[in-house]
């Protein structure tokens, strides 16, 4: 990362101009490439990603040839990629700040053992093997050996969890051993990290960073200096922005944090991703973490799309060409060596053996991290430039075959038809989302998790939250009309989304945009009044309840068990009034005329004949 915070400087240099450049050849450059540099880069990357998505190839790859076609290497359109990947690495700190909103504790520790037994046992077996593969057939120093190794044990979190989640199984058993698997490889940055700059401080690379006893003891301090100001600061500004109502602030808010965390890491000469990671776990419990999680995704995607486009700009293709046998023998050597390792870690940890080799395959490749620890090797004198460019394109390599080892292995993959269906993960996303927490969401909420239906709650009141945080209820902080702040709050696998909230929020553009977004979740609405309930008429719903219908009709009978009617006249009552006040609706359905119908309204009692 110390390699990649000087090319950063020398971007801020290039783009500032020196004391002796004029202020308006310094204004220039800065358009040229906001400018022109952007158009080619998003242009291609656009193209890029569009073709290989087609493809079934995925984006991450797309990213990839993108920069290297576009790069100096290639047809040499946008020339400085230093520059462009000192601003693109903030889509990683971004990235590891998301990963950190994931950690709630209660999730980690449920996945405990995955995570620091599976994921552990991963890092560590495919590093050794990897070490001793460059080592033993690379020809390189065991120093070198381990900067090499160890980076190539990690795997692509930017690839695999799109593909989990496009294929609907990031919360099956499967799924979760895959995150938990990417979960430890992010955590595992830091300790990485460290471990690279002190094999730096042992091979004359001191220079480039503090040795690794005072990176750790430094990351310790800035640690706990983040936790304190989370619970002392994070927390109540995020309150009272929502007190305010304000929801773009919830974006300037997130930046902030990310932004602050990381620039507190940099000043201390440690990995901006660990401020970024910290403060995302400090939020992981917080009410607004949905919201939060919505409102940073755009930027993570964007980002680290230009990250990936800046590695593939980065590729000394001719220094490639020149050794494309050592790139490609490296490359087969990291998708067999992880894919036997990680495959007999799963058989291990419970997995059938379809789903172990399937777990193999998924994450065999390199991973978007290994960049970072390559430049931070480079930086610590541990690996020269020519090789750190050929290991970047053993890493791309390794990415572009996963798509199609997942293709070409999918029957032998697949489970026999005979097969039983396994119950889903206790724990897993909920089955319900009930939007709105009011008096009407807490009735239906609290019926729901009576059955023992799970359910997430969401509200944009921060002190409506509070509240039900005081009665033991956890309710999320966010706007839940919002389809990305839905996906977040686990849409996309739950059986059904409640809306609660008041008035006409839920219009019927949002539910049929809900639909198409979650079509497997089943929509029900509160509505207000009459009018809510037929302006939803033809809105894809199961159902939609009047807010105070069936407790009116409850009133009124027991105003009229008070006065002693008899049970068949009450019930009686009530089925001559439903009966009617159904013709009317059907009617007013129909017409679109809140006055069709009329004449059949009870308005004087009714008398026997």
């Amino acid at each position: 990362m110390h390699c990649a915070q000087h090319a950063a400087r020398r971007s801020y240099h290039s783009v500032v101009g020196s004391p002796g450049k004029g202020r308006g050849q310094t204004e220039h450059s800065a358009q040229s490439f906001l400018l022109n540099d952007g158009a080619i880069l998003l242009g291609g990357a656009l193209i890029l990603v569009l073709v290989f998505r087609k493809l079934g190839l995925g984006a991450t790859l797309g990213y990839l040839v993108a920069g290297a076609l576009i790069g100096p290497s290639g047809l040499g359109l946008v020339g400085n990629a230093e520059r462009t990947i000192g601003v693109a690495e903030l889509g990683i700190v971004i990235l590891l700040f998301i990963v950190g909103l994931e950690l709630a504790p209660s999730r980690l520790w449920r996945l405990r053992q995955q995570i620091f037994g599976l994921g552990l046992l991963q890092v560590s077996l495919c590093g050794m093997a990897m070490t001793a593969a460059v080592g033993l057939f690379a020809g390189f120093g065991w120093a070198a050996a381990l900067a090499i190794g160890l980076p190539l044990a990690l795997s692509s979190t930017a690839q695999v969890l799109p593909m989990l989640q496009s294929s609907g199984r990031l919360h099956t058993p499967f799924g979760e051993r895959a995150f938990s698997v990417l979960l430890f490889q992010d955590l595992s940055i830091i300790p990485l990290i460290t471990i690279v700059a002190a094999l730096g401080s042992g091979s004359g690379g001191a220079e480039h960073g503090p040795p690794g006893l005072q990176l750790a003891i430094h990351s310790l301090l800035a640690v706990a200096g983040l936790i304190a100001a989370g619970r002392f600061v994070l927390r109540p500004m995020l309150q009272l922005i929502g007190r305010l109502g304000e929801r773009e602030m919830f974006v300037v808010a997130a930046l902030f944090v990310i932004v602050a965390a990381s620039a507190l890491m940099l000043a201390l000469g440690l990995s901006p991703a660990l401020g970024a990671f910290v403060a995302g776990v400090m939020l992981a419990d917080s009410p607004y973490r949905h919201e939060l999680e919505a409102d940073v995704e755009p930027f993570r995607s964007i980002l680290l799309g230009l990250f990936f486009v800046s590695v593939g700009m980065l590729l000394d293709l001719g220094a490639i060409s020149e050794r494309p046998l050592f790139v490609f023998a490296m490359a087969v050597a990291v998708v067999v060596i992880k894919a036997a390792v990680i495959a007999g870690l799963g058989r291990l940890f419970g997995l059938a053996w379809r789903e172990a080799f399937a777990l193999g395959l998924l994450l065999s490749q390199g991973g978007e991290f290994g960049f970072v620890l390559f430049a931070q090797a480079q930086g610590a004198g541990l690996l020269d430039a020519e090789t750190a460019s050929l290991i970047g394109a053993v890493v791309t390599l390794s990415m572009a075959t996963t798509p199609f080892l997942m293709m070409a292995t999918e029957r032998l993959r697949r489970e026999p038809a005979v097969s039983e269906t396994r119950e889903g993960p206790p724990g897993h996303a909920a089955d319900v989302l009930v939007v709105g927490y009011g008096r009407f969401g807490q009735t239906t909420a609290q019926m729901l998790m009576a059955s023992g239906l799970g359910v997430t709650l969401i509200d944009s009141d921060a002190a409506r939250i509070d509240i039900a945080r005081e009665f033991g209820s956890r309710v999320y902080f966010g706007d839940g009309t919002r389809i990305d702040l839905l996906r977040q709050a686990g849409a996309g696998e739950a059986r059904a989304i409640a809306f609660c909230i008041d008035r006409d929020q839920a219009s019927a553009d949002l539910l049929e945009a809900v639909h198409k977004a979650f079509p497997q979740a089943r929509l029900l609405v509160r509505g207000y009044d009459r009018r809510s309930v037929l302006e939803l008429a033809d809105a894809p719903v199961c159902g939609v309840v009047r807010e105070v219908y069936e407790s009116a009709i409850v009133l009124a009978r027991r105003t009229m068990e008070s006065l002693d009617l008899d049970q068949v006249e009450i019930d009686n009552a009530e089925e001559t009034f439903r009966g009617i006040d159904g013709t009317r609706l059907d009617a007013q359905s129909a017409t679109g005329d809140i006055r069709a119908a009329r004449e059949i309204m009870i308005t004087a009692p009714l008398r026997a004949d």
